[in-house]
């Protein structure tokens, strides 16, 4: 960083005026003192209406920047390691993994309001050959087509599932035979089972006695809950002709009824505190 020029001391001058100032006794002053002191010279030699003008412009530039790079440090500030957050899953396969990318972001917010969970509301995704997918303990997936997972990326999703990983699969209309496919490699001595409506998961925050909600009709087939198991514990949880995701998108991607985007988030949230708690 370079040196700063001092600020002049208005106890050193006589009148109080800029325009005639005659500094005390002492050293010779620098180079960056005096340009300094002309600026303020030509400033205070201005007509009111200019000085106004000047001091307004100056107002509504410092007002920019700050509405612009307030957002940006803010974002850059660096994150709590210990809040809950939920990271898309990256796949290869044609599908769109990366649609409708304020959902996650909405629901975090919402699980923040109504429960006591410290949660970090940001869009971010992850592959399954990143050296953090181990730094992730929720992982969502969704699309709406082809879904591929190489061998190398089978066995890392096996290994982060078997010790202690959670992956949350919204079926966003057109993935389910891929995901069942891919899954089926993962767990090949498992078949996604369908959770009865008495599951702990349709119950542990707000009541779903149906089961998950009806938040897009697709092909007007009742919405189901599937999972898959290891060791007692539902490490995957799968939502078919149910698309609960799109009801927790901005109001305006999809135009649901803010009825159905509510209850779309409160399913979320039972989803974040089963995967939290078991």
């Amino acid at each position: 960083m370079g040196c700063r020029a001092a600020t002049p001391d208005p106890r050193q001058y006589k009148h109080g005026s800029l325009a005639h100032l005659h500094p005390r006794e002492g050293p010779a002053p620098s180079r960056g003192l005096l340009l300094y002191t002309r600026h303020l010279t030509f400033i205070a030699s201005l007509p009111p209406i200019v000085y106004i003008s000047f001091v307004s412009k100056i107002f509504i530039s410092l007002s920019v920047f700050c509405a612009l790079a307030v957002p940006v440090l803010l974002d850059a500030q660096p994150r709590i390691e210990s809040q809950f957050r939920i990271t898309r899953l990256k796949y290869s396969g044609g599908g769109d993994w990366y649609n409708d990318p304020s959902a996650e972001v909405n629901l975090l917010k919402f699980v923040g309001q109504h429960t006591t969970i410290d949660v970090d509301p940001r869009y971010e995704f992850v592959d399954l050959l990143s050296e953090k997918l181990f730094s992730h303990s929720f992982l969502f997936v969704t699309g709406h087509g082809n879904v591929v997972f190489s061998d190398n990326e089978v066995q890392r999703l096996r290994t982060y599932l078997t010790s202690g990983g959670f992956l949350y699969a919204d079926d966003d209309y057109g993935m389910d035979r891929a995901f069942r496919r891919e899954m089926k490699r993962v767990f090949p001595d498992q078949d996604l089972v369908e959770l009865p409506f008495s599951y702990g998961l349709y119950h542990c925050h707000f009541e779903f006695p149906g089961g998950p909600p009806k938040t897009h009709k697709h092909d007007e087939k009742p919405p189901q809950g599937l999972g898959l198991f290891y060791q007692g514990r539902l490490v995957v949880f799968y939502t078919y002709e149910s698309n609960p995701s799109d009801g927790w998108a901005d109001p305006e991607v999809h135009g649901d009824p803010e009825s159905v985007r509510q209850e779309a988030l409160r399913f979320g949230t039972n989803i974040v505190v089963w995967a939290l708690t078991r």
